[in-house]
C-alpha cells in the first residue's frame, strides 16, 4: 500500500508543520512516534489500535502491557512509555499559568486520572495568581492518602507563594470528597491561614472528571 493511500494528501508529520499538531487525530499522533509499522500491519494500523487500547486503560500501562500488543517491539514500546512520562512529567512541572478558576488547572493535573495510587499535589500561586509550581506531596495506597501540613506547605514556602490550591486523584473514579478528604481539607485551610497562605481550593480528578471541595463543602474554608 502506498503513503498517500494510508494518509491522504498529508502525511501526519508535514500535517504538523502545515497545520498544527492539535489537528491530528490520536492514531495519528501515535503513528508519528512509532515511525513505521511491521510486515502485514502498516503503521495506521497499528497505531489504530494501540490507540484503541490506551483508550480502555484506567491507568498508564507498563512495559509488558504493551508488548503484548503485536507489531509493538520493544523499541517501539519504550517509545510510546518515554512519551506517556514525558508528558506527565511537563504536566507536572507547568508553570506561569494564571489561573482564575480551578478549571483552567485541570489540563495541568490531567496526569493524576491515570494513576493507581492517590497522588497528593500542591499547586502554588504568586501574587498575580500564576502557577509558581506543582508538586507532589505524597502517594498513597490504593485509596488513601495521608498528608501533614507541614509537609503540604513545605513547597509553598520555598515558592514564595501567596495562596496554594490542593489536589489528588481518586483511583476508584469517584469525585465525591470521602469524609478523611473533607478532614483534611480543614485541616490544611487552618494551616494557611496560621502561615498566612490560604487555600483557595481543593480538587478532586478521576478518570470521570474533577470536583471542587471549594463548591461542595464551602464551610471548609470559611
Amino acid at each position: 500500500m502506498r503513503v498517500s493511500e494510508i494518509f491522504g494528501d498529508l502525511r501526519p508529520r508535514e500535517r504538523i508543520i502545515s497545520q498544527g499538531v492539535s489537528e491530528l487525530s490520536d492514531s495519528e499522533l501515535i503513528s508519528v512516534i512509532l515511525g513505521n509499522g511491521i510486515r502485514g500491519k502498516n503503521v495506521i494500523e497499528l497505531s489504530n489500535e494501540l490507540s484503541c487500547y490506551l483508550k480502555t486503560r484506567q491507568v498508564l500501562p507498563e512495559f509488558n502491557d504493551l508488548k503484548q500488543i503485536s507489531g509493538l517491539g520493544q523499541a517501539k514500546s519504550c517509545q510510546i512509555l518515554a512519551c506517556l512520562e514525558l508528558s506527565s512529567r511537563f504536566l507536572l512541572g507547568g508553570t506561569g499559568v494564571t489561573i482564575t478558576t480551578p478549571a483552567q488547572l485541570v489540563p495541568q493535573l490531567s496526569f493524576l486520572k491515570h494513576r493507581n495510587q492517590e497522588h497528593m499535589v500542591c499547586i502554588c500561586l504568586n501574587g498575580a495568581n500564576r502557577v509558581a509550581g506543582i508538586h507532589v506531596l505524597t502517594i498513597g495506597l490504593a485509596n488513601q492518602t495521608q498528608i501533614h501540613p507541614r509537609e503540604a506547605f513545605s513547597h509553598a514556602l520555598q515558592d514564595n507563594a501567596v495562596s496554594v490550591i490542593f489536589a489528588h486523584n481518586h483511583p476508584s473514579g469517584t469525585l465525591k470528597p470521602s469524609p478523611e478528604d473533607i478532614r483534611i481539607t480543614e485541616r490544611l485551610v487552618e494551616s494557611g491561614r496560621v502561615l498566612d497562605i490560604p487555600v483557595l481550593d481543593h480538587l478532586i480528578i478521576s478518570r470521570e472528571g474533577w470536583s471542587s471541595l471549594k463548591s461542595s463543602h464551602p464551610l471548609c474554608f470559611r
